[in-house]
């Protein structure tokens, strides 16, 4: 499968690059993607929410009044959950929410959503460049010769650019990131890919 190679101004540069087809070419798997976007968002949760029970609430012990001949419900220490200010019954106690997800199942979803995008027509690649100094306004300006100043944008590089990452970080919807971090969920929710050149080489490597 080959692509034409744009450059900064949007144009065709005449040259095409060839992606394979065992990445970027395979039939997608929806229950796959659905689990690595299942799994990415759970690990999002901290797990560190909490309340008081009854033997952690601050308060005396002693039974507050007699057993029977009140004419009212039983009741224990001032702690109990059925009074105001004891503690919480069945409370949230901090655990983990991480799913277990085979790599085999990871990789076959990576390649899902990247093949996806392909037969969607929502991959751009674009050829290799970076920034003297951290600019913004550049490379919002590639965004718009692009015409995707507008859509929800992910831009894969070979290896971290810091000053592309930082040129990228204030603009909306934009997101610059390593071939090596890129996961099923982040191409999922962006509306267009853009690959530079230096990035399909990583992908291969790290996809394959």
């Amino acid at each position: 499968m080959k692509l034409e190679v744009l450059n900064t101004q949007g144009q065709k540069t005449g040259r095409e690059i060839d992606l394979p087809d065992d990445i970027f070419g395979v039939e997608p798997n929806e229950h796959a993607v659905y689990l690595a976007v299942k799994q990415y968002l759970a690990s999002q949760r901290q797990g560190t929410h909490k309340s008081k029970e009854r033997g952690e609430v601050k308060g005396s012990t002693k039974k507050i009044k007699r057993q029977k001949g009140t004419g009212t419900a039983r009741a224990g220490d001032i702690k109990s959950p059925i009074f105001r200010g004891g503690g919480r019954i069945f409370g949230p106690r901090p655990h983990s929410y991480d799913i277990k997800l085979n790599k085999k199942v990871k990789r076959l979803a990576r390649k899902s959503a990247l093949s996806n995008k392909v037969s969607q027509g929502q991959l751009v690649v674009i050829e290799d460049f970076t920034f003297d100094t951290p600019k913004t306004a550049e490379y919002t300006k590639i965004l718009k010769s692009l015409d995707l100043a507008k859509k929800k944008t992910i831009l894969v590089t070979g290896d971290h650019d810091k000053l592309l990452y930082l040129s990228g970080r204030n603009v909306a919807n934009s997101t610059v990131t390593r071939a090596q971090d890129l996961n099923t969920y982040d191409v999922m929710s962006t509306n267009t890919l853009i690959l530079s050149e230096g990035s399909i080489e990583k992908i291969k490597e790290t996809f394959a």
